[in-house]
């Protein structure tokens, strides 16, 4: 593993979009020593074996995984998550995240919600807010898939997950698992922008959600 690379991970089906999102990569400060390099995935079958694929091509030690349609704003975004992985036992970090994911799988109707982001899932941009953070972090139950970013590399759940779903709260609760701490990070303004337009629920979603609470939320109920 490079210690001194980071790797910026997509799985894209649109490049125009995509290309959006490299602008944003290409122009975040870089600190001394440190390289970047981006991977892109085309025709995958799922978003689990998609980033599997590129988890093993890629010797960074730091991955970001995010989404086509995520803009990284904040210019100092490499110098914040190297600071916070200092710490050897956050394995994972992301921009929103809930504390503990509810019974019914739905992370966003949990209680406490973390983090921050400019989104467009109602139609337009606006800025989502949620709970904010006193201290550098909050260790959450899991983050949200649209980026998140690794210091060691866990398989994704491509055995359970073969769709679209369900890959984020999986691969929190592994990084769980194997006992490393999952945070969102605190902003003082989002990070992110997350250019997702309308939001819709694919017809599998409560298929791999049943799955979800098979694996890991069985022992909780």
């Amino acid at each position: 593993m490079d210690p001194q690379k980071i790797c910026f991970i997509t799985c894209v089906n649109n490049d125009e979009v995509y290309q959006e999102c490299l602008l944003y990569i290409h122009n975040l400060d870089i600190p001394q020593g440190y390289s970047v390099e981006t991977v892109a995935v085309r025709e995958a079958a799922s978003m689990t074996s998609a980033l599997n694929q590129a988890m093993q091509k890629s010797d960074a030690k730091y991955k970001v995984y995010l989404h086509q349609d995520v803009f990284i704003i904040n210019k100092n975004f490499i110098k914040d998550i190297l600071q916070l992985f200092e710490d050897p036992s956050i394995g994972l970090i992301g921009v929103v995240g809930s504390s503990q994911i509810p019974p019914n799988g739905v992370w966003w109707e949990a209680e406490k919600i973390f983090g921050q982001v400019y989104d467009s899932h109602r139609g337009f941009i606006e800025k989502l807010a949620f709970r904010q953070l006193e201290n550098e972090y909050q260790e959450v139950d899991c983050v949200d898939g649209l980026i998140m970013i690794t210091q060691v590399d866990i398989p994704w759940r491509d055995d359970l997950f073969t769709s679209w779903h369900f890959y984020d709260l999986s691969q929190s609760r592994e990084f769980g698992r194997n006992h490393y701490k999952v945070v969102v990070a605190r902003q003082s303004e989002p990070w992110c922008i997350h250019d997702c337009g309308l939001t819709r629920v694919c017809s599998d979603y409560n298929k791999y959600r049943e799955v979800f609470i098979h694996e890991y939320l069985q022992d909780d109920r």
